[in-house]
């Protein structure tokens, strides 16, 4: 019989999840918390198992931190002198090099600062992320007062740029008062080259180009089922299927 998550055509991230609490939670731990669909599901079994490993909470997004209210957690307003012990997140697309595109839900900014002061990186994604090359546009968090110099200057370098809209038409800002560009490059060949290159732009606040490699992936099958992925020197490792 198929899952709920199934018969809708959504993800089903519960066996993996339950697995990764089992394995990188541990007692009275600062944990970050990424934005996403399977960040809401890790967020609804962590409240089941809160009161009796005394955990901490850094989140990324406001979608996160009502869901994380509302399972009960204890939410610090963000980083803070004792390094985050371990950052759960999600990926909108990761490549052969386990690179990652983020930022589709908005948070990249917030999402990178963590990524960049956690002990572990566990991410968590279903097996249509996983492309051989990058084959979307990259959120790019921008200052509204550069929106036009910033959008001269990725049209130069040969992007095809829009602006985030919300769903009533109107600018997307962030939660930290910025619009954002999504930007479309004929092809990525170089996604570190071009990280470096979009973040010395005047304006541009952070660039949806993760290329801080991950502890751990998960990768979810369309069945349910999961491997988990690490990079080493000669490339990407499956560690368990």
């Amino acid at each position: 019989m198929m899952s709920p998550s199934q018969v809708s055509g959504k993800p089903d991230f519960t066996p993996v999840i339950k697995h990764v609490i089992r394995k990188h939670v541990k007692n009275n731990q600062i944990i970050g918390l990424g934005s996403g669909r399977a960040m809401a599901c890790l967020v609804r079994e962590l409240g089941r198992i809160n009161g009796t490993k005394k955990l901490r909470f850094v989140v990324t997004s406001l979608q996160i931190e009502v869901e994380a209210e509302n399972a009960g957690l204890f939410i610090l307003n963000g980083p803070q002198s004792e390094q985050i012990d371990i950052l759960f997140d999600g990926a909108d697309q990761i490549d052969a090099n386990l690179f990652m595109i983020k930022g589709g839900g908005g948070a990249l900014v917030r999402e990178k600062v963590l990524m960049y002061s956690a002990k572990k990186v566990i991410i968590l994604a279903d097996s249509s992320k996983f492309v051989d090359q990058f084959k979307r546009s990259v959120p790019i968090e921008v200052i509204p007062f550069a929106r036009s110099t910033v959008h001269q200057s990725l049209t130069r370098i040969g992007a095809k740029v829009e602006l985030r809209q919300s769903a009533t038409g109107y600018p997307y800002f962030t939660d930290n008062g910025n619009i954002i560009f999504d930007a479309y490059f004929p092809s990525i060949q170089n996604p570190e080259a071009l990280e470096k290159e979009l973040t010395c732009i005047p304006g541009i606040v952070e660039v949806g180009i993760f290329t801080r490699r991950a502890d751990r992936y998960y990768e979810k099958s369309v069945k349910g089922s999961f491997r988990i992925i690490a990079f080493r020197k000669n490339g990407k490792h499956l560690i368990s299927a």
